[in-house]
């Protein structure tokens, strides 16, 4: 039986010539030594199934992409892990809910509380001060939450995190279904768990009733796609597919499929030969940078092997600095930078000459710095934050109230015998006034402050931080400016 990929080379191949969508009509000549996939990009035509309605191959392709996965249903993801992420949400609550979310949870997470106008608890990562890392969301705070908030309905984490640590899946769903909420799992960076012993299991095998996977982040699979499963009968699959048609696009890419099938494939036939020599090669690079005298490799105790985070709290360097050291110097590309480490993504794509080339850089200005640290006998000014990304906050109003706000004080619309105003104000003044917009850094995502939130002194502390290392805060419409709620 033909892949969609292959079902698509023939087609392309073929005589037939259509009246149909896209208006490119497969004709490679429009645009001479542009190396774009004309001949395989189609819409539902006759044969290639209909991916909100599928009844043939798509209904296959999904069907295999479970079984790889050990998940009870798939579903192709074609507008990334945010659809997902939304559609989950969505989907496993009603308007007004109580929600328990990860603070360090993806920005899409954000933005389902806000449609849902849901109420959020936070759960907050632990920090690990020696490691400069944000590390994972434990059980027993799961437990704690579900105990003193009553009528949570989901449980939204986010494991592996952007940085590669993963939490107690087991355990948490096992608490979350003792108050029967629904969990739903964000392992967007972990796609590739459960192809080799040499990293963890997935979440659809540790009781998650949601999980949704970013192919395209660890695995071949091109830029944009993902999959969504689901498990057992606590999620309203009904509800949760009925957002997926409403959110994913009524024009699904025939490329963006045959990419994830045939990623899917990959792993269904031989998986286990692509991943043997990678976690040579990855072990290998480990190895050898845990050798370097200043630069340090950081993990922690569940930890996703693949991320490579380097850390610079031993040196007068910062996460900043050394990403632009690769990237000019030698022309390698993080996938992001921290205060105090960057973060190299690994892949069973990457090549022994790759993973060399890394070794050799970070070995390199990694003998610079300890010849400038002895030098100075002693360690270097720290010039990042000493603490947690994610500023434990007091919520005024919710994002969707917030929004209200907004409009009302637009409108010149009293509010509560008083005129609601929105001002935007310097981070350095903005302490003690509740924030109307987000502030993130990006990557990875996550709020450090979300429309709602009282501000405190940490968190324009830690913004200050980062904008005095040369990041940009994302989210507010003004650069150095935060808009806030006056006389709400």
């Amino acid at each position: 039986m033909d892949t969609l990929y292959e079902r698509l080379k023939k087609y392309g191949e073929s005589d037939y010539y259509g009246f149909h969508m896209p208006g490119h009509k497969r004709n490679t000549d429009l645009m001479p030594g542009i190396d774009l996939p004309y001949r395989i990009d189609i819409t539902e035509i006759e044969g290639f199934d209909d991916l909100h309605h599928p009844s043939g191959i798509l209904r296959d392709a999904q069907a295999a992409a479970a079984a790889v996965y050990k998940a009870e249903e798939t579903f192709f993801l074609v507008n990334g892990s945010t659809v997902g992420i939304l559609s989950a949400i969505l989907g496993s609550t009603d308007r007004g809910d109580r929600v328990l979310a990860a603070r360090n949870c993806h920005r899409s997470v954000y933005h389902a509380l806000y449609l849902n106008e849901l109420e959020p608890v936070y759960l907050y990562p632990r920090f690990r001060e020696d490691l400069q890392l944000n590390t994972e969301v434990s059980a027993s705070a799961v437990k704690t939450a579900l105990k003193e908030y009553p009528g949570i309905r989901a449980v939204i984490v986010t494991s592996p995190t952007y940085d590669g640590v993963i939490s107690d899946i087991k355990a948490i769903a096992d608490a979350a279904h003792e108050h029967d909420a629904v969990l739903i799992v964000d392992e967007a960076h972990g796609a590739h768990l459960g192809f080799h012993p040499y990293f963890d299991d997935n979440a659809n095998q540790k009781g998650a009733d949601v999980v949704i996977h970013s192919l395209h982040k660890t695995l071949p699979a091109l830029t944009q796609t993902a999959l969504l499963h689901l498990n057992g009968a606590r999620a309203d699959r009904r509800k949760i597919k009925r957002y997926l048609d409403m959110l994913q696009s009524s024009s699904p890419s025939y490329v963006l499929m045959a990419g994830i099938d045939q990623c899917i494939r990959m792993l269904e036939s031989g998986g286990r030969e692509w991943f043997e020599p990678y976690v040579e090669r990855l072990e290998h690079t480990r190895e050898a940078l845990g050798r370097l005298k200043r630069l340090r490799l950081t993990e922690t105790e569940r930890y996703d092997r693949s991320k490579l985070v380097l850390s610079v709290r031993d040196t007068d360097l910062t996460g900043r600095w050394l990403y632009r050291k690769l990237l000019s110097d030698y022309h390698l590309q993080m996938e992001m930078a921290a205060g105090s480490y960057v973060l190299a993504m690994t892949s069973i794509g990457d090549t022994p000459e790759g993973l060399r080339r890394l070794e050799e850089a970070l070995a390199a200005i990694d003998a610079e710095a300890d010849r400038r640290m002895s030098a100075q006998c002693g360690e270097g000014e720290r010039r990042f934050p000493a603490r947690s990304m994610f500023p434990r906050a007091r919520t005024a109003y919710t994002a969707r109230q917030m929004e209200e706000m907004r409009q009302r004080a637009a409108a010149g619309t009293a509010h509560g015998g008083t005129f609601p105003q929105i001002r935007a104000l310097p981070w350095e003044k903005s302490e003690g006034y509740v924030a109307a917009e987000y502030a993130y850094l990006y990557p990875p995502g996550c709020p450090i402050v979300t429309p709602g939130e009282w501000i405190s002194g940490e968190a324009v502390e830690i913004i200050g931080q980062y904008r005095g290392m040369g990041f940009v805060i994302e989210g507010p419409e003004r650069e150095g400016y935060i808009e806030v709620l006056i006389n709400g």
